[in-house]
């Protein structure tokens, strides 16, 4: 995955996946009415090591440009808003739940949920629902490749899987 719209799409499609409705946060897209707790899925924070990327994973054969590329890599941490929006506290405690089962699979992508924490449900009388704040913090690695000749070619986001 490249780049962070990519990043909360992904994890939104998983939660939908996972059985709980969900829209990437700040989108255009018309919110779900009444009847089931929705995720806001922001991302809040992108934690890494020192500069660069200093891990050595090894070479790939690329087919479609014909050349060996070297892969390096570095762990990253991630932090997404999945931030609960619901009619009812009933619906938020439902998704609350959702939400924390979901999180004990293995996450998008191969992304490995470290932590999980929720506010408390306040009642927002101007929009007339409850919004329960929540976050995740997920391990993944930031991997890069670069070509026989030295070209750096672009980072994406890979995750490992649970064992």
């Amino acid at each position: 995955m490249k780049g962070v719209e990519e990043l909360r799409r992904a994890l939104a499609g998983f939660l939908r996946e996972n059985g709980l409705e969900a829209v990437e946060a700040w989108n255009r897209e018309r919110r779900p009415g009444p009847g089931k707790a929705l995720a806001a899925v922001s991302l809040r924070g992108l934690e890494s090591g020192g500069a660069g990327f200093q891990n050595y994973l090894g070479e790939r054969y690329d087919e479609d440009s014909g050349q060996w590329e070297e892969r390096y890599g570095k762990r990253v941490e991630l932090t997404f808003g999945l931030d609960l929006y619901a009619a009812t506290a009933g619906e938020v405690q439902t998704g609350l739940d959702t939400l924390r089962e979901a999180l004990d699979k293995e996450g998008p992508a191969g992304m490995t949920a470290l932590e999980f924490s929720a506010g408390e449900a306040v009642y927002e009388a101007a929009q007339r629902r409850y919004m329960c704040p929540a976050q995740a913090k997920f391990s993944a690695w930031a991997v890069a490749a670069v070509r026989e000749d030295g070209t750096f070619l672009d980072f994406e986001v890979k995750g490992e899987a649970k064992e």
